[in-house]
């Protein structure tokens, strides 16, 4: 149920053009400081997933794991995505408590 809460979440930030998709263009936005919040899939490579997480904690942005490729990319309303750059403050507060309540 968390984790509908966030997809949906997702759908809207997507929608309003405040999502990142694609490993390369995340791990961008995280070194430029651009992105405020990262979600990578679960079933990301591990090489995908050191890379994004390594970039996370040098720069001091939170990441999550959370749902697979295709869940990202439905959430998004594209094709199956590894990781997502939230690069809006409200939306990635909102995404960080959702994602963070236990």
């Amino acid at each position: 149920m968390k984790n509908q809460a966030v997809f949906n979440l997702l759908g809207i930030a997507a929608r309003a053009r405040k999502v990142i998709s694609g490993e390369e263009l995340v791990v961008k936005e995280v070194r430029n400081g651009n992105a405020k919040i990262v979600l990578l899939a679960n079933d990301a490579s591990k090489n995908s997933n050191k890379k994004i997480q390594d970039k996370c904690t040098f720069y001091n942005v939170e990441y999550h794991v959370i749902g697979d490729r295709y869940d990202l990319g439905h959430a998004t309303g594209k094709e199956a995505r590894v990781a997502l750059a939230i690069t809006d403050k409200g939306f990635a507060s909102k995404l960080s408590s959702l994602l963070n309540e236990k």
